[in-house]
């Protein structure tokens, strides 16, 4: 599903690296080695160090990647010392039976206020997704005293944080592949298991940029909603869809804020108001470090995917639907390493600031 022209990254075992080298060679294609040994890197994270020691929750440390066991003990710590500003629920459960946390932000001033959705971790080896949005959260509470944008914010609107989305993938990524991106249900009939939960929505479900094979990266399940992740989020969503203004979800890597379509090179129809909340936003994160992130259609911009949740949101009445793909461009990929969590959050949360903040006002372009 690549553009002709345009780079591409590969993950080979050292035996293939030499055949490659020559492969590429004799096809003249330029290439650089970025990572000479990749299962170094992956145990820098996974922190064989006396540094990521669980210190008490208050001085929980945003700034390293946490497994699901400390994520689901954070969020009951968040909703234990933040009574008036969090609560804490479960949508559903996971194929393999574990509870889809959802963290409601905001002052409950009145009953039907604005609302935004968040989702991290809808691929499971996209580690800086949950560390995003654990980083919002901790964000949102704690300027929330002295930061009078962010306490206008949680004043006017709901926010609705998912840390981890896909947990059963997110889980096996700790556990036994670092690489994993799909969800970890069984299909009967095929040893390979998992979905891919960003092509099983009900919207063009299965069409161009998906698969239908169960061992595929891309595999859109056997029918939409198979998944009881997808299902569980689109049924949340459909129950708020009168008050939910904006929908973000946050994956990585390629510096890029998309928006629909997916799945056709179509414009849509509040094209204008979009791309302008897109552009703020990606201004507002330069603002930070001066890292350059694309925006665009996601068809576009980086590639056409059918059954996408940006897609389904915003057939389903969100006029604001977003993906993040955050950093880096490759040279890192998912391995993206832990003292890149603090500046990658920081330019992040001024960009979904931004989108918050333009609900606010009338679009009137």
């Amino acid at each position: 599903s690549h553009t002709e022209n345009s780079p591409v990254d590969v993950h080979m075992g050292w035996n293939k690296t030499q055949w490659l080298r020559r492969h590429l060679r004799q096809a003249h294609i330029h290439y650089k080695v970025l990572i000479s040994n990749l299962q170094t890197e992956i145990e820098k994270q996974i922190g064989y160090r006396s540094s990521r020691k669980r210190r008490s929750e208050f001085q929980y440390d945003y700034e390293v990647y946490h497994p699901l066991e400390e994520i689901r003990s954070w969020m009951f710590e968040m909703n234990r010392t933040h009574p008036h500003l969090v609560d804490l629920f479960s949508i559903g459960q996971s194929y393999e039976g574990r509870p889809l946390y959802v963290l409601q932000l905001g002052k409950r001033t009145r009953p039907f206020k604005k609302a935004v959705w968040i989702d991290c971790g809808v691929h499971a080896r996209e580690w800086i997704g949950p560390a995003f949005c654990q980083w919002f959260v901790k964000e949102a509470l704690n300027s929330y005293q002295h930061d009078s944008s962010m306490r206008r914010l949680m004043n006017q609107l709901n926010f609705y944080i998912m840390p981890v989305f896909n947990v059963d993938g997110y889980h096996y990524s700790w556990k036994t592949d670092r690489f994993w991106r799909k969800t970890r249900s069984k299909i009967p009939k095929y040893h390979c298991r998992g979905v891919d939960a960003n092509r099983n929505w009900k919207v063009k479900w299965c069409d161009e940029g998906a698969s239908l094979h169960p061992c595929d990266d891309t595999y859109c399940g056997p029918f939409p909603e198979s998944e009881p992740e997808v299902k569980a989020v689109a049924k949340f969503l459909r129950k708020h869809r009168k008050r939910v203004k904006a929908y973000i979800s946050i994956h990585a890597y390629a510096q890029m804020l998309l928006y629909p379509y997916s799945y056709k090179y179509a414009t849509i129809p509040n094209f204008n108001c979009v791309e302008s909340a897109a552009q703020n936003a990606v201004s507002a994160l330069y603002s930070a470090y001066g890292v350059r992130y694309r925006y665009g259609p996601a068809s576009t911009t980086l590639y056409v995917s059918s059954g996408s949740s940006i897609d389904w949101a915003y057939k389903n009445g969100i006029p604001y639907a977003f993906a993040f793909e955050l950093r880096d461009t490759g040279y890192y990929g998912f391995l993206l390493p832990e003292t890149l969590i603090h500046p990658t959050c920081t330019e992040t949360m001024r960009a979904v600031k931004t989108i918050a903040s333009g609900l606010l006002k009338k679009c009137t372009k």
